[in-house]
């Protein structure tokens, strides 16, 4: 690698201040259902599948769409430790993270309103290999808490508006 994460950081932060940034950016993803629960989801040139597992009557093709929140918060932190590790130049020689999502079905089955379709909590360790001091990781902690998109998507509320069209969906 020919340049640093620090680099990455520094290049970006200026390019922001001096408005020469392509910013903002717009994150665009398309899905479409191929029958049951399976789903083909489109994102720049990638093709991820998500389905439900044998246990939900799904052909568990691929994960399940909490699974890929979990996964996107968890790729999320590992991107964010790594990028403000370099930018704050404090070692950090790897990263883990383990998440667990606590769902309630009763929620998204519509059995009892007064209980969230989706996860009720979410918990996990960030399992981190550095001869940083205390200190230096609390530091970064709270560097990564405040800046990790992902995470802050979870923490906030985010305005959603999703239109109700008619026509094929393409499959």
């Amino acid at each position: 690698m020919t340049n640093s994460f620090a680099d990455l950081y520094e290049r970006t932060n200026a390019a922001l201040k001096d408005g020469t940034a392509n910013n903002p950016i717009i994150v665009k993803v398309s899905s479409r259902n191929q029958g049951g629960f399976e789903s083909r989801i489109t994102l720049r040139d990638h093709t991820i599948v998500s389905d439900q597992p044998h246990g939900f009557e799904g052909t568990d093709k691929g994960p399940k769409p909490s699974e890929l929140l979990l996964a996107a918060l968890a790729a999320c932190q590992e991107v964010t430790w790594r990028l403000y590790a370099d930018a704050m130049e404090i070692p950090l020689d790897g990263i883990a993270i383990e998440l667990r999502g606590i769902q309630d079905l009763r929620g998204f089955l519509g059995v009892d309103d007064a209980v969230p379709a989706g996860f009720q909590r979410v918990e996990g360790e960030v399992i981190i290999d550095s001869p940083a001091s205390d200190d230096e990781l609390a530091r970064l902690r709270e560097t990564v808490d405040a800046h990790c998109p992902v995470l802050d998507d979870l923490m906030r509320a985010v305005p959603v508006a999703l239109d109700l069209k008619r026509g094929s969906s393409g499959s």
